[in-house]
């Protein structure tokens, strides 16, 4: 199909003209678009508008309940996925060498955008040493690898960009903004997926495809939630957006080192995050004092709260 018509494809899919049919449909782009203007245009209403506004936390506050009694099943529908996509494997050291070279190509792919892209649109931007950046946030880097998560890691993110200086209204502007829809390393990470899984079903994608597998991997990033493993949710987007939905069970395979490449993509996340604040700090001239223990202790408690009420990189 001609790529520019898949791209107007994506677009049509943006603007849903029932948003029932979108959900039954399984319209993720659809649901994102409506999700967000929605939000938007009810923020600004809030006052008039208290009982919707008490109907959507209620809501949010059942299916979190219920998305958690699911998560508990978990290990035995990934196990059961895992198995099932094994065993149908004509050859499965074949397979697990693609994997392995898969693993190794997503690795070094976001060690390029963390270590070379990154730092050198810092320089090119504020004419600085990014070294800088990644010794003062190196905390946050750690706890990112480790919680395998933005949100969970926000509280130390914005203690160490208050230790490097930054006002405080620049943080909880911009960090909180970024752990939410700053997700370069998850972009990064579904395109290569997506690829990956085309390639192992002897799909051939062309040079068009591959720019709507970009295009559609930054869309889908920007509405994954800041918890691990959201990237694999939002990847059915991209799979649709290029026609590989029938391959969408392959993403089974892909849980098996999930777990590896999720943490390292968020710290990938993170260190977007870092920079973009450190970026806004120079180009606003605003810079805060050195804070005291007690407001550091008071930042991480708020920051903290702040990400436990954010949906469940």
């Amino acid at each position: 199909e001609d790529p520019l018509v898949q791209l107007l494809g994506i677009l049509a899919n943006a603007v849903p003209p029932n948003i029932f049919a979108a959900l039954a449909q399984y319209n993720i782009l659809g649901v994102i678009t409506f999700s967000v203007f929605f939000s938007a245009v009810l923020s600004g209403v809030m006052e008039d508008a208290g009982d919707l506004v008490q109907l959507v936390k209620s809501s949010d506050l059942v299916l979190t309940r219920m998305i958690t009694l699911v998560l508990w099943w978990t290990p035995i529908g990934v196990g059961s996925l895992v198995a099932a996509k094994v065993m149908a494997v004509d050859d499965l050291g074949a397979s697990m060498r693609s994997l392995g070279l898969y693993v190794v190509t997503v690795v070094l792919a976001l060690a390029v955008q963390g270590l070379l892209v990154l730092p050198a649109c810092y320089v090119a931007l504020v004419r600085k040493n990014p070294f800088a950046v990644y010794r003062g946030f190196s905390p946050a880097f750690v706890t990112a690898f480790g919680t395998d998560s933005s949100a969970a890691t926000l509280p130390v993110t914005l203690e160490c960009a208050q230790k490097m200086g930054c006002a405080e209204s620049i943080c909880n502007f911009v960090l909180p903004l970024g752990a939410t829809i700053n997700m370069n390393g998850t972009a990064l990470y579904e395109a290569l997926t997506v690829i990956f899984i085309a390639q192992l079903n002897g799909v051939e994608l062309g040079p068009g495809q591959a720019v709507v597998v970009c295009l559609t991997a930054t869309l889908a990033a920007v509405g994954a939630a800041a918890i691990p493993s959201a990237g694999l949710v939002t990847m059915l987007l991209v799979l649709q957006a290029v026609g590989l939905e029938e391959y969408a069970a392959d993403i089974a395979l892909i849980f098996t080192v999930d777990w590896l490449l999720d943490r390292i993509r968020t710290v990938v996340n993170v260190a977007g995050d870092a920079f973009a604040v450190c970026v806004v700090r120079e180009f606003t001239g605003l810079e805060g004092p050195a804070p005291s223990k007690a407001e550091i202790e008071l930042t991480q408690a708020a920051a903290g709260n702040g990400a436990a009420a954010l949906p469940s990189a």
